[in-house]
Parts: structure tokens; C-alpha cells; sequence
């Protein structure tokens, strides 16, 4: 504890030598030589009463209370020492800081006279040059000049000031002067190229612009454009009011307002300029095309009236289901619509009274929209051109069907059977049905071809299932015969007989073939597993030899 706290009172003894070694007291000297006035006199006598505060109480205190420290220390009396210790870094520690600060300010007293005279200097040869570049090119600045002028007087007084504040010792207040004027000088640097390109472009830009632009738009009207998106003049009439608008905001310096202005007038001129290319740009368009465009109209609506009639002719003989012939109609009038409206087009650039861009965007929207008609009414008469095709077809397989119906027929009476399964003549009874109603309406006037296509369809799928019909009752039939015949073999057997009995009661009298062979085959298999399949493998290999 005795080495630290001695580490503590050396450091204290380095604080009050630091102090005593800023020599503040030459520095006081120095500006009560000086002739200080007004803020600058002010803030040194503060700082002086500080240091004179420090080196007559506060540091004789301290000194006292660390000699008092360290004869205590010596004598080992470490508890009463450190109190002393306590209280002198008390005293000496924002001492110390007064005495940095002071110094600091003592520095800055004695600098600031030579310090303001060269910005002085420095700011005034920069006044001066600005002044002269704004007097050489005054015409450059339009309605701006006026405003300038005062600010550079304003700046100009300023340095009078400044110069006064120095030479009364009044160095603070001198140096606030200056950098007032530094930033008013750095300000008019940075504004000066700005107005000068503003005014540039609101007296020379702009009103070549708008002489141009009236100029052409006369020009287009003589040779017979039309330009009604806008009433030309009154714009150009209002960019008018906004450039004196802007030249207010340019007498008043308002830079950034003002070049927000400007561009907003730019893009209004970009606008009418863009007004006028368009239509320039359409003329040639419109010109070029107009032979095609009248041709594309009336091939095409000769090409649909051809449809409607044709469609006319169809509808007689056959039903048109998918509104094919009033869709035809509604196409038909879209197109003498169109006709209508290019004989207007047509007749509006005749008079000057047709707005090139327009027409061009309606011009083009008709060539599309008639090759789009183009194709559907292609795929319309393909539709209906198949009808002729579909029905000859149609009859066709009516034909066929009633062929292939009647040699199932055919097929089974040649079999001698005792008759027919009740499902079978349902079946049989359905498909005729079928068959002769889609005959009738074959002979109808006006034919369904959709309607009839769709039970076509349904007659072949249900010829096809007519056929696997007679098909199973010959094999079973077949089949039966040959295991009842098979199954006298087992003639003592009591199960076979009842079987024989069963099988031949379904076969002679209920016509159920199938549910015969399932009776019997069921039977014999039970005697001799194996037996019918025998039996039924070969019978259906020698079948597919035939």
C-alpha cells in the first residue's frame, strides 16, 4: 500500500509540473500585448481567472496536502496518507483539465490574429475573382444578376467587418465573420454555373424549342395532319407562363426549385415533340398500306357473304349445331363495320381531319382482327365441308352394322339351338332398334350429323358386345354338349345323374348355356379333378385351327 499510494503522489507531482511547464503565465503576457477587445477579451480574461484560480489556491493546496501525504506515508500512517492523496487528485485532476483546455484557448487567441489575416487574404482574392468572372459574363445570369450583386455587396460589407473586428482585437468575432463569408463565397461557387446553364436553357433551349415547335405544328397543319390530342398552341402557351415562372425562381436564387422547374418544362416540350413525330411518323404508314387495307376488307367480306350463303345452303340438309351460321353473320357485319369506318378514316385525311397515328393503330388492329376472322371462317367451312363426308360415312356403317347384326343372326340359327337367352334377344332387340332409328334419321331433311356420329359410336360398341354375346352361347352350347357326353362316364355316380338332369333342364327348356356348362363341368370335376379343362383346352385349340 506505501508503493502505491508514493506511485499516486509522483503522479500528482507530474500533473502540477505539466501545469506550471505549459507556461500559461507567458502565454498571458503575450496577449494582454495583443490589445484584445470584445469576445476575444472576454474569453481570456475568463481562462486568466481560471489559471490565476489554479496557481494561487488550488495548486498550493495540493501541494500541501501531498507533502502532508508523504510524511505520512513515511511514517507508515498509510490510512491518514490516503485521505490526503484522495483529496489532492480531487483538486488536481480538473485542474489539470482547466489548465489543457486553457492552453488550448490561450493557443487559439494567439494564432487567431495571423490565422484570420491570411483567410482574410484568401477569402477576399477569391471574393474578387468571383466578382469579376460575374461582372464579365453578366449577361450569362439573366434575371439572377440583380440578385448576385446584392450577395456579393452583402459580402463585401462583411469583410469590412471582419477587417474593423480585427484591427479592435477582436479576433472570436473577426474569425465568425470570415467563415460566414467562406460559406456564402462556396455557396455562389457552387450556384453560379447552375443559373448560368438555367438561364441558358430558359432563354436560348427552350425558346428555340417552342419557335421550332410552332413552327412545324403550322407547317403539318398546312399540309393536312391533324393533331387533336392536344390543343398545340395552348401548350405552347402554357410553357410560356412556366418559363416566367421559372425566371422568378432564377431572380430569387432559388437553384433547386428552380431546376426542378426547368425539367419539367423539358419534358413537356419532349411530350410535344413526341406528339409531332408520331403523327409524322404515321403519315407514311397510312399512305403506304391504304390500297391494302381496302383490299384485305372487301376480299374478305366477299369471303364471308360466300360463307353465310354456303353456310345458308348447309343449314337446309343438315342441323348447325355450334351456331355456325349466326357466328358467320356477326362476323360478316364486324367486317362492313370495318368497311365503314375506313371509308371514314379515308375521308377524315382527305379533309385534314384524319389523325395519322390513330389511323395507323386502328389500320393495324383491322389486319389483325381480319386474319384472325380469316381463320375462323376457314375452320367454320372445313367444319362444315366434313358433313357431306360424315353422312356418306354414316350410312356406310348403318349398312355394315345391319350386315354384321344380321350374321350373328344367321350364325345362330344355323346352330339349331333349342332358342336364345332372354339377354341376348334384349340385346339383339336393342341393336336393331338402334340401327333402324339412326336410318330414320338419316332420311330426315335436316340432319344432326353431331347427334348421329355420337350414336354411331354407341351402335358399334354395342354390335361388338352382340357379338361376344353369340359367341359365349355357341362355345357354351359347344362345351355343354361335349362334357355331358364326357360325363356318362360317370353315369352310376348319383351326383353326376342330378347334374346331367340339371344341365339338360337349362339347356332344352330355360336356354341358359352358360350356367348348364358351369352345372355339369362342376360335377365331373368333382370325379376327375382335372377332366374339364381338359376338355375345354381342347376344344378352344382346335377352334382357333379352323
Amino acid at each position: 500500500m506505501n508503493r502505491k499510494q508514493l506511485k499516486e503522489l509522483d503522479a500528482i507531482d507530474q500533473k502540477i509540473a505539466t501545469i506550471k511547464g505549459m507556461q500559461l503565465d507567458r502565454d498571458i503576457t503575450r496577449l494582454d500585448k495583443m490589445d484584445l477587445a470584445g469576445e476575444s477579451l472576454t474569453t481570456l480574461n475568463t481562462w486568466k481567472k481560471s489559471f490565476q484560480d489554479a496557481m494561487t489556491n488550488k495548486i498550493p493546496q495540493v501541494e500541501k496536502l501531498v507533502t502532508e501525504a508523504g510524511k505520512d506515508s513515511a511514517s507508515y500512517r498509510l490510512f491518514k496518507a490516503r485521505k490526503s492523496i484522495r483529496q489532492a487528485q480531487d483538486i488536481i485532476l480538473p485542474t489539470f483539465e482547466d489548465a489543457k483546455n486553457t492552453k488550448d484557448v490561450f493557443s487559439e487567441l494567439l494564432e487567431s490574429n495571423r490565422e484570420n489575416q491570411v483567410q482574410y487574404d484568401a477569402l477576399l482574392k477569391t471574393y474578387r475573382s468571383q466578382r469579376k468572372m460575374v461582372l464579365a459574363d453578366s449577361f450569362d445570369y439573366g434575371t439572377a444578376l440583380d440578385q448576385i450583386e446584392d450577395d456579393l455587396a452583402e459580402m463585401e460589407s462583411d469583410f469590412e467587418e471582419a477587417k474593423n473586428l480585427s484591427s479592435q482585437g477582436d479576433h472570436v468575432e473577426a474569425k465568425r465573420v470570415l467563415s460566414k463569408i467562406k460559406i456564402a463565397l462556396a455557396n455562389l461557387d457552387e450556384q453560379l454555373p447552375k443559373i448560368k446553364a438555367a438561364h441558358h436553357q430558359l432563354e436560348t433551349v427552350f425558346q428555340d424549342q417552342l419557335r421550332e415547335l410552332a413552327d412545324a405544328y403550322r407547317k403539318m397543319l398546312s399540309e393536312k395532319y391533324s393533331i387533336t390530342e392536344v390543343n398545340f398552341l395552348n401548350e405552347i402557351k402554357g410553357i410560356h407562363d412556366d418559363i416566367d415562372a421559372s425566371r422568378s425562381l432564377l431572380s430569387e436564387l432559388k437553384v433547386q426549385a428552380l431546376n426542378e422547374k426547368n425539367k419539367k418544362i423539358a419534358t413537356k416540350i419532349d411530350a410535344l415533340y413526341g406528339i409531332l413525330t408520331k403523327e409524322y411518323k404515321a403519315r407514311p404508314f397510312v399512305e403506304k398500306n391504304r390500297e391494302k387495307v381496302f383490299t384485305a376488307i372487301n376480299r374478305q367480306q366477299i369471303a364471308s357473304q360466300q360463307l353465310v350463303e354456303k353456310l345458308r345452303h348447309i343449314d337446309e340438309s343438315y342441323e348447325l349445331t355450334h351456331g355456325e351460321l349466326d357466328k358467320s353473320k356477326r362476323l360478316t357485319k364486324e367486317i362492313t363495320n370495318m368497311g365503314h369506318q375506313f371509308t371514314i378514316d379515308t375521308q377524315n385525311i382527305a379533309d385534314g381531319k384524319g389523325v395519322y397515328s390513330e389511323i395507323e393503330n386502328s389500320w393495324i388492329a383491322m389486319m389483325e382482327r381480319l386474319r384472325k376472322i380469316a381463320e375462323e371462317e376457314q375452320e367454320m367451312s372445313q367444319n362444315v365441308d366434313g358433313l357431306y363426308d360424315s353422312e356418306s360415312v354414316a350410312i356406310d356403317s348403318v349398312k355394315q352394322f345391319k350386315q354384321e347384326v344380321s350374321l350373328v343372326y344367321r350364325r345362330l340359327k344355323r346352330r339349331h339351338l333349342p332358342g336364345s337367352p332372354e339377354s341376348f334377344i334384349q340385346m339383339y332387340t336393342l341393336v336393331v332398334n338402334e340401327i333402324k332409328k339412326v336410318s330414320q334419321e338419316l332420311d330426315q331433311v335436316r340432319i344432326n350429323m353431331e347427334k348421329i356420329s355420337t350414336e354411331l359410336i354407341q351402335i358399334s360398341d354395342d354390335v361388338e358386345r352382340l357379338k361376344r354375346e353369340a359367341d359365349d352361347i355357341i362355345n357354351s352350347a359347344n362345351l355343354v354338349e361335349l362334357t355331358m357326353t364326357y360325363s356318362n362316364k360317370f353315369a352310376d355316380n348319383d351326383a353326376v345323374k342330378k347334374a346331367q338332369q340339371a344341365a339338360t333342364q337349362m339347356y332344352q327348356v330355360d336356354f341358359n348355356y352358360k350356367e348348364a356348362l358351369d352345372t355339369i363341368a362342376t360335377a365331373i370335376e368333382k370325379v376327375e379333378p382335372g377332366s374339364y379343362q381338359r376338355l375345354e383346352n381342347a376344344y378352344y385349340s382346335e377352334l382357333s385351327t379352323k
